[in-house]
């Protein structure tokens, strides 16, 4: 597989997206970051929202594979929630035989960042080194994609005032549970790319190696303290450690007012950016809490989150 290198995952996902002047419609799955949709808006590519799976939390791979068989698509783009590694192999190749020129993309910004390509049906495989990534450099996308995927880098203006605004305006959508419009606007940064590869893996290297650590001795902080049945299952739990909670404005709500944070990732993106509903992404995103296990926090941050926790279950 080739590397592509560029500021951005976002930018290496415009740049497969508009490079193909193919219009069909693509896959996604309806708790994926909103930047996703964001940037096949910006490309001009249409998309629907799939479901997620109750038990796996990811796309439902048998909703996806029924609107393969009844039309055409463009691609499928594959997130793995909170950076679960486990991927559907067996469904990339069923994918592939029942439409060999959708374009399959392995989304794996949440995971923990391979720098060797990995065996797969994927036509591509996408990694980020941005904001609260496992390796978080603060910048940078790369891809590992098939020899013979067509790929150029485009150009385009870039404003981080209008990249500011373009956040805003997707997160007050979602806040209101409305409808979000789309207006065109030099949000994307497509270059400079990452140094070159030797020094950018050597960062990503490092980067990682300091925030496992850092990630595992806050996650057995929360898996000692917090009960059991409220935790995911560990294979969830590296990007940040989740809890599922009946009353999560209330626990968010003690969190904070603890002087702490954390969050509520990924809202269902169905019905405000694309048209039909994902109930169970509903779901998810309503009782959810992401409790921080990364730099920003420490071991008396942890330890103080889950007294807050534990005083509001």
């Amino acid at each position: 597989m080739k590397l592509i290198l560029a500021p951005r995952a976002s930018a290496i996902l415009y740049n497969l997206l508009a490079g193909r002047a193919d219009f069909r419609p693509w896959l996604l799955p309806a708790n994926i970051c909103p930047i996703v949709p964001m940037t096949f808006f910006k490309a001009r590519v249409p998309f629907e929202f799939v479901d997620i799976s109750a038990s796996t939390l990811h796309m439902d791979l048998e909703q996806a594979e029924e609107k393969i068989r009844k039309g055409k698509f463009g691609g499928l783009l594959y997130a793995h929630t909170y950076g679960d590694p486990a991927a559907p192999l067996e469904f990339f190749s069923a994918v592939k035989a029942l439409q060999p020129d959708l374009l399959l993309l392995d989304d794996r910004c949440l995971c923990v960042p391979d720098l060797e390509p990995i065996e797969t049906p994927a036509d591509a495989l996408l990694y980020s080194t941005g904001y609260a990534k496992i390796a978080e450099l603060g910048f940078g996308g790369y891809a590992f994609a098939r020899e013979d995927l067509a790929y150029r880098a485009a150009r385009l203006p870039f404003n981080p005032v209008h990249h500011e605004k373009m956040e805003r305006d997707y997160k007050e959508a979602l806040r209101k549970r409305e409808r979000f419009v789309y207006r065109d606007s030099d949000w994307l940064q497509i270059d400079p790319p990452p140094p070159a590869w030797y020094d950018y893996s050597r960062q990503i290297e490092e980067t990682k190696k300091a925030s496992l650590i850092q990630r595992l001795a806050l996650n057995q902080i929360y898996e000692s303290l917090l009960p059991r049945e409220i935790q995911l299952s560990p294979a969830y739990q590296i990007w940040r450690f989740n809890i599922r909670v009946g009353n999560q404005a209330e626990i968010l709500n003690a969190i904070f007012a603890a002087g702490l944070f954390a969050s509520s990732h990924y809202a269902s993106l169905a019905g405000i950016m694309a048209d039909g509903s994902a109930p169970r992404a509903e779901a998810l995103a309503g009782g959810v809490v992401n409790l921080f296990n990364d730099k920003r926090f420490d071991e008396q941050k942890a330890r103080q989150t889950c007294d807050a926790i534990l005083r509001n279950l």
